[in-house]
């Protein structure tokens, strides 16, 4: 890839989104329970392509919220990193997770705290082929060898 082309891989989300949010109420804890809520997101590229800012309002049931997703694509290793700001702490960004596609999937990673405890911290992009792509949030206890996912997104166009 020269300089002048961009990384593909979040082209499919670039535009305007209407989003249905599903989350556990608590994580790592056992819960079933989940709480729905709608959202919308705007996806545009920056860095000459090779990152993208998904700008998001979040309706959740006590309150709305704004937030960003903010990705870099590194060309010479192949990974994106993919950082969160959440309006409600806007001088914290989250940590980070690292990964890239495979076979139209995105899977990132990255190593965090819960209650003080450490955990494995995954996301997924499903269906990225497709009208209604999917965004997935996981976390571990265990190093990777079990999952918990606790939030998805569901995105239709706007």
């Amino acid at each position: 890839m020269t300089p002048a082309e961009h990384c593909p891989d979040f082209d499919f989300q670039q535009g305007n989104w209407r989003v249905q949010h599903r989350r556990l109420k608590a994580r790592l804890a056992g819960c079933t329970d989940w709480e729905e809520f709608p959202g919308i997101c705007e996806q545009r590229p920056i860095l000459g392509g090779n990152g993208n800012v998904e700008d998001n309002l979040l309706h959740l049931p006590s309150g709305s919220y704004r937030a960003i997703a903010l990705r870099s694509y590194a060309p010479s290793s192949g990974n994106w990193a993919i950082w969160w700001l959440d309006g409600r702490a806007p001088h914290a960004l989250d940590t980070p997770v690292i990964g890239r596609f495979e076979r139209k999937v995105g899977s990132f990673y990255a190593e965090d705290v819960l209650d003080g405890a450490p955990v494995r911290m995954r996301f997924l992009w499903l269906r990225t082929e497709t009208p209604s792509p999917r965004w997935e949030q996981a976390l571990s206890a265990d190093g990777g060898a079990s999952w918990e996912t606790n939030w998805t997104m569901d995105f239709e166009r706007a």
